[in-house]
């Protein structure tokens, strides 16, 4: 094995030979080397008194480059705990993670991209339908029937959005997630999103009257479109979730902006007093 042309490479360590012995290159190359008149101090030189040596300088370890993206730090992402604030706050500058319930048709996905595009502090908006549909080839649709395979891939969606959360709340950034939690469905109910999120969680639904989810499911397009039945049977199993104790916000009548402003309002109650679930 060849080494680069420069200073010589130390010898390998053995027992009896560690630093305190010492290392000198020109032991490594005898010759005229050996014997060579001493080379004069530069001026300014004041030699140490006799009997003292200079201490060695002390090699100090490098501190562990901390994780960053860019120049923002990123702190480890834990549950998020439950808000400790005053009464009454403003949820529109409280940082918190939301996560909006209700049926196909019911509009969460468009409330939650308002409420957090409106916010003054910094919001991110995480669908859980959007994180199943990264998966491409593959995808296993719910619509051609639920087994093992498109659970998973539920199970998977939502660990990515909690994990997402986590990480977003953990740089001060606010999230709101949406998903179709059934009451009647531990499985995919409310307890992996407390697992995956944190108790600090704050889950609000939105249920308004069957004509207004076949409405709005009648103008999607895609694998986002149900059947009327489908519609109508969800919608019947998300009505389990009066008498749960959860917040549930009827937005019939209501348009997006004054959902966003009910959603606040319901927000500033749960923070207050976090619902038990």
């Amino acid at each position: 094995m060849q080494h680069a042309v420069g200073s010589p490479l130390p010898p390998p360590h053995q027992p009896g030979h560690g630093p305190a012995v010492g290392w000198s290159p020109a032991a490594q190359h005898p010759g005229p080397h050996q014997g060579a008149a001493p080379v004069p101090p530069p001026p300014g030189f004041t030699a140490p008194p006799p009997g003292q040596v200079p201490p060695a300088p002390q090699h100090i370890p490098p501190h562990p480059a901390p994780d960053t993206t860019g120049h923002v730090p990123l702190p480890p992402g834990g549950p998020v705990a439950v808000p400790n604030t005053p009464a009454a706050p403003d949820p529109s500058t409280t940082t918190l993670a939301v996560l909006l319930i209700g049926p196909a048709g019911a509009g969460k996905t468009s409330v939650a991209k308002y409420w957090a595009d409106h916010r003054r502090v910094p919001t991110a908006h995480i669908s859980l339908d959007d994180v199943r549909e990264w998966v491409r080839s593959g995808f296993a649709d719910p619509q051609t029937g639920w087994n093992d395979n498109s659970e998973a891939q539920y199970r998977l969606a939502r660990r990515t959005c909690g994990f997402a959360a986590r990480n977003f709340l953990a740089n001060g950034i606010s999230c709101i997630l949406d998903d179709a939690v059934f009451p009647d469905r531990p499985v995919v109910g409310l307890g992996g999103w407390k697992r995956h999120v944190g108790p600090g969680l704050l889950p609000v639904v939105l249920l308004p009257g069957l004509e207004i989810v076949l409405e709005r499911n009648a103008q999607r397009s895609g694998n986002r479109r149900l059947t009327d039945e489908e519609v109508a049977r969800i919608h019947g199993r998300m009505a389990g979730w009066y008498g749960s104790g959860l917040p549930i916000i009827d937005n019939s009548q209501m348009d997006v902006p004054q959902t966003a402003q009910v959603l606040n309002e319901v927000l500033s109650r749960s923070i207050a007093s976090p619902p038990s679930w």
